[in-house]
C-alpha cells in the first residue's frame, strides 16, 4: 500500500504573531492568510519488515529505526519521530517507509515545518483510518510540534494546511475558530494580478524572534503592546477590504502591518530587508511584509498594475529571487495510489 499526502504553504496577509502564546490566552489573536500552490508532501509505503525508514529530501537525510525499539530525538527529523510517536505507537508489526519533501526550504517564513506535520498526519490518519475533523488535525499538528516537541511558534500554520484556502482565523484560550472567506473570483484574480512574492536569499530561525517577541510582551513593554493590538485591528480591517474589494486600501493597510510587525522584535527586519522594502515602495508598491515571523525568508508587496514589473527588477538587482505563485483554495489532501 501506498499512500500520499499534500498540504499547501501559506502566507499572512496580517495578524502574524498575535496568535503566539501568552498574547493568545490573555489577549486573544486573529490571523488573515490564504495557502498557496507551494506545498509539503508525504508519501507512505508499508514493509514486510520491522523497520522505519524515513527519508527528508529537505534536510538530505535518511534514518531508518527498528519498530519495535523508541525513536530517539537527536536533533534528526525530531517532528518527524514525534508523529510517529503519537500516531504510531504501540504497532510493534507493520514497517513502513516515510519520503518528506517540500516545495519551499525550512526557514522560509511559508509555515513549511507545520505544514510538513499536517501532511504526516494526513498519512497516518487514512492509513489508520483515524475519524480526525480539520480541527482536530489541525490541533494535534500545533500540540505535536508546540507542545511534544517544545518549538516555539504560533497557530495559524497548522490551521491554514489543513483548511486552505483564504481565512480570517479567531484565536481564544478556549478556542479557535476558523472562518472561510467568499471573496469574489473578480477580486481574487485583481489580487493575485497585483501581488508580487519573492525569496530574500536568506532563511532564519523563527525560534529566536518569537523568544523575543514574548520576553518583551512578558515585559509588558508598552510598544510592543500597541503594536500587537494595533496588528490585530489591521487584520480585520485588512479582512473587509478584501471582501468589499477595494484592494489599494489592502495595500496599503499592508504597509501598517508591516509596520506594527517590526516593532515587536529588531530581529524581525536587518538592513537587507528594510532596503528590499523600501525600494519596492519606492518603485511602485503600495505596501507589504514578510510572510512569516522574519529575518528572512519570503516577502511579498501589493504593487501598482502598471508599476510590478519595475518593482521586480529592483527587487532582483538587490538579489532578491522573484517567485511565480497562485492561490490554492484547498488544504490537506490524501489519497492511494493504486497499483
Amino acid at each position: 500500500m501506498i499512500i500520499r499526502s499534500r498540504a499547501p504553504l501559506r502566507i499572512s496577509f496580517g495578524g502574524g504573531g498575535t496568535e503566539v502564546e501568552p498574547y493568545l490566552s490573555e489577549r486573544g489573536g486573529v490571523v488573515l492568510n490564504t495557502t498557496i500552490d507551494r506545498y509539503a508532501y508525504g508519501t507512505l509505503r508499508l514493509r514486510d519488515d520491522r523497520q522505519i525508514s524515513i527519508t527528508s529530501l529537505d534536510y538530505d537525510l535518511v534514518a531508518r529505526y527498528k519498530l519495535d525499539e523508541p525513536l530517539p530525538y537527536d536533533g534528526n527529523l525530531d517532528l518527524v519521530k514525534a508523529v510517529i510517536r503519537r500516531l504510531n505507537g504501540g504497532n510493534t508489526d507493520q514497517g513502513l517507509e516515510l519520503f518528506l519533501h517540500s516545495d519551499a526550504p525550512p526557514g522560509s517564513g511559508l509555515g513549511s515545518s507545520s505544514t510538513v506535520v499536517v501532511a504526516l498526519i494526513g498519512l497516518f490518519q487514512h492509513w489508520r483510518h483515524l475519524p480526525l475533523t480539520n480541527y482536530e488535525i489541525a490541533d494535534l499538528a500545533y500540540q505535536i510540534e508546540r507542545v511534544d516537541m517544545g518549538i516555539k511558534g504560533g497557530k495559524q500554520d497548522q490551521y491554514a494546511a489543513t483548511f486552505g484556502g483564504f481565512n480570517f482565523i479567531e484565536f481564544t484560550r478556549d478556542a479557535t475558530i476558523v472562518n472561510p472567506l467568499r471573496v469574489p473570483w473578480d477580486t481574487l484574480n485583481e489580487l493575485h494580478y497585483n501581488l508580487l512574492l519573492c525569496y530574500t536569499g536568506q532563511t532564519r530561525l523563527s525560534a529566536r524572534i518569537i523568544d523575543t517577541q514574548v520576553e518583551r510582551y512578558v515585559q509588558r513593554q508598552e510598544d510592543v503592546l500597541r503594536a500587537m493590538d494595533e496588528l490585530k485591528q489591521v487584520a480585520t480591517a485588512l479582512k473587509n477590504t478584501l471582501l468589499r474589494g477595494k484592494l489599494d486600501d489592502f495595500g496599503a493597510l499592508l504597509h501598517e502591518a508591516w509596520i506594527n510587525k517590526k516593532r515587536m522584535a529588531p530581529q524581525i527586519s536587518d538592513g537587507h530587508i528594510d532596503e528590499l522594502y523600501e525600494t519596492a515602495r519606492k518603485h511602485g508598491a503600495l505596501g507589504g511584509k514578510i510572510t512569516g515571523a522574519g529575518g528572512g525568508g519570503y516577502m511579498f508587496f501589493y504593487c501598482q498594475f502598471d508599476k510590478k514589473h519595475h518593482v521586480a527588477e529592483q527587487l532582483e538587482r538587490l538579489g532578491a529571487q522573484v517567485v511565480d505563485f497562485s492561490f490554492d483554495l484547498r488544504g490537506l489532501q490524501t489519497w492511494e495510489v493504486r497499483q
